[in-house]
């Protein structure tokens, strides 16, 4: 069995920063993480294979400093990494994005892909099944439980608003995953040496075939055009009297800003 695991390197939210001119997120000088629900679907994917067996491929597109993020994946348990690094990539929408994966998931082959539910730097939710799309096959969405693999066949939970879901698909198939799935194992000491000189495949558009027409910012059919902090606000105001009052109070306030 293949398992292909997506992964992307996000900048630390505790470090996150605004271009004040240009708007758009600063990455020079931020440290840089594994996006945090990916770590669940490479737990994921290691522990199949540590249960029936598998190969466990880390795969990710971006600069070539992503090759920090492949090589923790690696001492996290995964078999071997592939970057996906190309200045024709630069740019890409989700939509770009998925493409770029998903020819590259053609290349490699795959009975299980795993994906974090999204991404914390966009939020969007989308590259998952989206990639399932282009490679026209099943995907289940918040898995929260695998409950099992056999006969071509795998066994999940689904997390919904009112409980969960059990559903069933034929491999391969694509899975988002959350962070109730499991606890994500640390980089043991031993891997983490063997990471250190471990030989990562790259591949650049010609390698994985894709049409440069649908590659970054020429296939985004969509374009970020600002990003900004909220303002901080620190006004205060303090309500007294009895409850009746205070609501009373809180209306007229409402009232005056034109909330109400």
């Amino acid at each position: 069995m293949n398992i292909v695991v997506c992964i992307k390197q996000v900048p630390d939210t505790s470090e996150i920063k605004i271009n004040p001119e240009t708007n758009t997120l600063m990455r020079e000088g931020v440290k840089s993480i594994i996006n945090p629900y990916d770590l669940h679907a490479l737990e994921a994917a290691v522990a199949i294979r540590e249960e029936i067996g598998a190969r466990v491929t880390v795969l990710t597109m971006g600069p070539p400093q992503a090759e920090e993020a492949l090589r923790d994946a690696l001492s996290r348990g995964a078999d071997a990494a592939v970057l996906l690094s190309d200045r024709a990539f630069a740019g890409a929408d989700t939509w770009a994005t998925s493409y770029t994966l998903a020819k590259a998931i053609e290349k490699l082959g795959a009975d299980i892909i795993f994906c974090g539910k999204q991404a914390i730097d966009g939020d969007t939710a989308q590259v998952g099944p989206e990639t399932a799309e282009f490679l026209k096959i099943p995907h289940i969405s918040y898995v929260k439980k695998i409950e099992e693999i056999k006969n071509n066949k795998i066994k999940v939970h689904r997390m919904m608003d009112d409980g969960y879901d059990v559903v069933e698909s034929s491999l391969p198939v694509l899975l988002t995953v959350v962070k109730d799935l499991n606890d994500p194992r640390y980089p043991s000491l031993k891997r983490m040496v063997t990471a250190k000189i471990a030989d990562i495949v790259r591949m650049d558009k010609d390698a994985i075939g894709a049409d440069e027409d649908s590659l970054g910012l020429r296939g985004s059919p969509t374009q970020v055009r600002n990003i900004f902090a909220p303002p901080v606000m620190t006004e205060k105001v303090m309500l007294e009297g009895s409850p009746e009052e205070q609501v009373e109070s809180l209306i007229g306030k409402l009232r005056e800003i034109k909330c109400l």
